[in-house]
């Protein structure tokens, strides 16, 4: 007979940077730090060098967020219970998609004309 092997059940496996980073999570939260670095040298240049330094990491974080989480698959979370098990980052994508490609449609009475 021929030989049984195991099959892992995470095939999209996203590369590692410093144990807790992969790609995405990296890039989104290098992109935080980059828009909070822009209002640390703003709130530097005003003598607030500290509060500049709190925003931009706060905005990392986000980005570290954005990019790592992913949408549990409970009833807890109400609205977003049939996104369980996306990640946070792909949902935010969709909904600024949807929200930009808005359509107007322009019905009238009596059917078309």
């Amino acid at each position: 007979m021929g030989r049984t092997y195991t099959v892992p059940r995470n095939v999209k496996g996203e590369s590692r940077l410093l144990y807790i980073f992969t790609m995405r999570s990296f890039i989104t939260t290098a992109m935080g730090g980059i828009i909070g670095f822009m209002f640390s040298a703003i709130f530097s240049l005003i003598g607030l060098k500290m509060v500049g330094y709190i925003i931009m990491g706060v905005l990392a974080a986000m980005g570290f967020a954005v990019g790592t989480l992913t949408i549990p698959d409970t009833p807890i979370v109400g609205n977003l219970r049939k996104a369980g098990g996306e990640k946070l980052g792909d949902i935010l994508i969709r909904t600024i998609t949807f929200k930009n490609r808005k359509k107007i449609y322009i019905y009238r009475e009596g059917g078309k004309k």
